[in-house]
């Protein structure tokens, strides 16, 4: 059932560019002493996908620096029924303060049995004193189990809600009894720490970005343009050799599938402005009420293309709901005015390759005028950082996570109300009408990136954390 992902060798002597002497001396410090900690022991990643979404972008840009460090790390993705997704799924938003029917019996059975099947595969393979990071509440459950064989388990949260809601706590209440299990726990942000788990060993270890993956990476203009030309979703004539990229394993990449676009006439313009979100299609992203608030503003439409960009529905296993939203995201474009149709162009993203699509995605987010991340709720945000590492302006909800990242006005604008759709479109026209002040906002936040979320930072937390672990 367990899926294990390659991890290619990465050097983390390549930060230095990025990072003071100070700072490389505190990393090779931490590594040192985590691996004197895990000699002769592994430490396992599990998760409940290897491709889409924040969780798999980290661990695909972290784990080969802890390999290349002489550590042991492998990376197992657990398996599970459409049902049992579907209930995680539920779980996942209600954690956000979504409101949902609360956990019945069945479901309780269910991710039970699914966690213990898993569990019972994975335990087979752990030694006593082996360390385990589980990841958000797919993996919660398989906690008892691996601890009862002697693994040393860490449960990592990348979600979560600024208010303890009912439905937020009724989530809390199904994942507090297996959690008893763990040693130690990760959350993004101190205001997702339930006050059940006060008392516990808990860390704070904010999400972070590789500049040197695919999605990351520096690249020229005219590779930029030939990738989106290529992909269908600008128009022009791609030079042949134009659409490459650097691998995660330092090994060259060419872009070579399309893009699978919806949209009335041709592809944009390269002199067209572009807004851009890329996200998940999840109605926490909310895609439709950017939809909305992008085509009802006339003075948008005339200037400038929306695109929305996801994943290809079917890719990623942990989120059924993928292909519902996109649907309602389709129908409403479809209702709409023709004038209004031409404007906004719907993607779905290949995948078979992850990193082609990093690829793709690091140029358009490099294209876009504007970058875009009106999420309801939010963990914490990857894509925000991602577009500030790249010098883009951007238009984001103050809801969780990205709070912590933007400054209003400094280094990119935020929405007090994400579903003030009449103040997104005024934050939207203010940077385009302004391209000095974009500009300053897009500079900014790429030097607020590269002092507080580059993976730098999280690759010596980490370490701390496991020299901490009992023996």
């Amino acid at each position: 059932m367990l899926q294990e992902v390659p991890i290619p060798l990465r050097s983390f002597e390549r930060w230095a560019e990025h990072a003071t002497p100070e700072r490389m001396k505190a990393l090779q410090g931490a590594v040192a002493s985590a691996r004197a900690r895990l000699q002769g022991r592994v430490l396992w990643m599990v998760s409940s996908t290897r491709v889409g979404g924040g969780v798999a972008e980290l661990l695909h840009a972290l784990l080969g620096y802890v390999r290349g460090a002489g550590i042991d790390v492998r990376w197992i993705v657990i398996d599970g029924t459409p049902d049992f997704f579907r209930f995680t799924k539920r779980l996942h938003n209600a954690l956000h303060g979504v409101e949902g029917p609360p956990p019945s019996d069945a479901d309780r059975r269910l991710y039970e049995e699914t966690s213990f099947r898993n569990a019972l595969e994975l335990a087979s393979m752990i030694r006593p004193g082996d360390a385990v990071v589980l990841h958000d509440p797919q993996t919660a459950g398989l906690a008892p189990d691996l601890a009862r064989v002697g693994a040393r388990v860490v449960w990592r949260c990348h979600i979560g809600h600024d208010r303890m809601t009912d439905d937020v706590r009724r989530a809390w209440r199904f994942l507090l009894p297996p959690l008893e299990a763990v040693h130690a726990l990760i959350f993004t942000r101190r205001a997702y720490v339930p006050p059940e788990l006060a008392g516990r060993s808990v860390v704070f270890v904010p999400p972070s970005i590789d500049p040197f993956t695919p999605k990351n990476q520096e690249i020229a203009e005219s590779c930029v343009r030939t990738i989106l030309v290529h992909t269908g979703l600008l128009a022009g004539a791609a030079e042949p050799a134009g659409a490459c990229f650097v691998r995660g394993d330092g090994t060259p990449g060419r872009v070579d599938r399309a893009a699978d676009v919806i949209r009335l006439g041709g592809p944009t313009l390269p002199e067209t402005p572009m807004v851009v979100q890329v996200s998940r299609w999840d109605r926490l992203k909310d895609p439709l009420g950017v939809l909305r608030g992008f085509v009802s503003s006339p003075t948008l439409l005339a200037p400038c293309d929306l695109v929305l960009a996801g994943p290809t529905v079917h890719a990623v296993a942990d989120d059924p709901e993928g292909a519902e939203v996109f649907n309602e995201v389709v129908d409403t474009w479809r209702a709409l005015p023709h004038h209004q149709r031409r404007r906004v162009h719907l993607v779905n993203l290949p995948m078979a390759d992850a990193d082609e699509n990093a690829a793709i995605v690091n140029a358009l987010q490099r294209h876009a005028a504007i970058v875009v991340q009106k999420s309801l709720h939010e963990g914490f945000g990857l894509t925000v950082t991602e577009a500030m590492w790249k010098a883009r302006p951007v238009v984001a909800s103050a809801v969780g996570g990205i709070q912590d990242q933007i400054t209003d006005g400094v280094d990119g604008l935020l929405l007090a109300d994400p579903t003030d759709l009449a103040a997104f479109a005024v934050a939207l026209r203010r940077l385009l009408e302004d391209p000095p002040l974009a500009a300053r906002l897009g500079s900014a936040a790429r030097e607020s990136v590269r002092g507080r979320f580059l993976g730098l930072e999280s690759l010596v937390k980490y370490a701390e954390l496991l020299v901490l672990l009992p023996t």
